[in-house]
């Protein structure tokens, strides 16, 4: 059996200069915009202010599985609120 470390990340999509990303659950050992295993959200910082639309249930689901978060994907959870509830869920179960 074979464990496979799975991050949090971003995948360019759109077209020159004009950058809109996905925020997926990835294996680790994969390049930036190869396969992924599910698609968690959108990021666009072409709108004023930045806007990014993501499927909380989904990424906590992950975080707790052990998902690791890129450092850009980490401050989306933050702004968004994620990264707090999931804290906050962490600290329940442990204590």
């Amino acid at each position: 059996m074979t464990v496979v470390a799975v991050h949090l990340r971003l995948t360019r999509m759109g077209r020159h200069k004009r950058p809109f990303y996905r925020v997926v659950a990835v294996d680790s050992r994969s390049r930036r915009d190869g396969r992924y295993i599910e698609m968690l959200g959108t990021y666009d910082p072409l709108t004023e202010p930045a806007r990014s639309d993501l499927k909380a249930d989904r990424v906590l689901e992950w975080l707790h599985k052990g998902a690791q978060p890129s450092v850009t994907v980490r401050t989306l959870l933050r702004r968004s609120g994620i990264l707090k509830t999931f804290e906050e869920s962490k600290k329940k179960t442990n204590g």
